[in-house]
């Protein structure tokens, strides 16, 4: 597998990073950046710093959009830490990010292997979106599009109904889930359900090796925030879950097809995935995506372990 990486790393998009970093039969082919987690510049050093951590120092790494297409952007270190790690240190980056945009990047990739690359998009979809902008047949060059966002059945986790991928740049999720990619979509109906479990962090920390010791020093100041939610030590798994769908697609153990559309104008809904649940969809002229709703939730956490030993 050919694999870009649209991410805005963030402790999850770090564990998605070394969930593809360990598989010898996936090329990286690129990562792009964009603001999310922190702003883009940190996210575009975090991935390089990361990439470098877990094996695969060659990819390169393509600096993204730093702010959404309409509004101010919105950042998140009450979640991630200060630089987005968690305030883990990596060492500094031995190279810098390519004079390609993210979304160059991205297109120009696309065009070479036309039907080869896959796209796993982890943050908010601003890079994606340009991307259609330069190529409007982006959808039919991709292979397959996996995306980390929404809350289609659930409550959101910065609003009520939002989920912060999408509510982060509603315009340009809406332009992605619409443009006819085909589309998985991992949202928070699962990714809340699939969780680092105290024990699964307990035994991260037996785990010999850099790699799983830096991982589990992110994931301990991600569970920090996430026992306020959970009410006991775990942390979703939100971006790694997306990895490993794209990836091995056999775990995922349930879904439906739908048309999905992101609420741009509502007050107390914008940024809401709206999903087309009508007994006849097939009438809407919006190609529907896949939405995970069960994984083998097991197997999953024991590959994500096995990834980091």
């Amino acid at each position: 597998m050919r694999v870009f990486v649209d991410c805005d790393p963030g402790i999850d998009d770090a564990v998605a990073l070394a969930y593809l970093a360990a598989r010898p039969d996936v090329e990286i082919a690129g990562v792009g950046a964009v603001f999310g987690n922190s702003g883009v510049d940190a996210t575009a050093d975090n991935a390089l710093r990361l990439l470098e951590l877990y094996g695969r120092p060659d990819v390169p790494v393509a600096v993204g959009a730093a702010r959404p297409l309409v509004q101010p952007p919105r950042l998140a270190p009450h979640v991630h830490g200060g630089n987005g790690l968690g305030g883990v240190e990596l060492p500094a980056p031995s190279r810098e990010p390519v004079a390609e945009s993210a979304a160059e990047l991205l297109v120009r990739l696309a065009r070479q292997s036309p039907g080869e690359l896959d796209v796993l998009a982890v943050g908010p979809l601003t890079n994606l979106a340009i991307a259609l902008g330069l190529e409007p047949n982006l959808p039919s060059l991709v292979r397959k599009l996996v995306v980390m966002g929404g809350a289609v059945q659930v409550p959101g986790n910065v609003s009520s109904h939002a989920e912060a991928n999408i509510a982060n740049d509603p315009e340009a999720a809406e332009a992605v889930l619409g443009a006819g990619f085909d589309l998985d979509l991992v949202a928070l109906d699962i990714t809340m359900r699939t969780v680092a479990t105290t024990a699964w962090l307990d035994e991260l920390k037996t785990v010999p090796g850099e790699r799983a010791r830096r991982t589990s020093q992110f994931l301990d100041f991600y569970a920090d925030f996430y026992t306020g939610i959970f009410g006991s030590r775990q942390c979703a798994m939100h971006d790694p879950l997306a990895a490993a769908v794209l990836l091995d697609a056999h775990l995922v153990t349930a879904s439906f097809d739908a048309p999905v559309r992101v609420e741009l104008s509502g007050g107390l809904t914008r940024g809401m995935t709206v999903a087309d649940l009508r007994p006849r969809p097939g009438q809407d002229e919006r190609r529907p995506v896949r939405v995970v709703t069960g994984v083998a939730e097991e197997e999953f956490l024991t590959r994500m372990l096995d990834a980091l030993r």
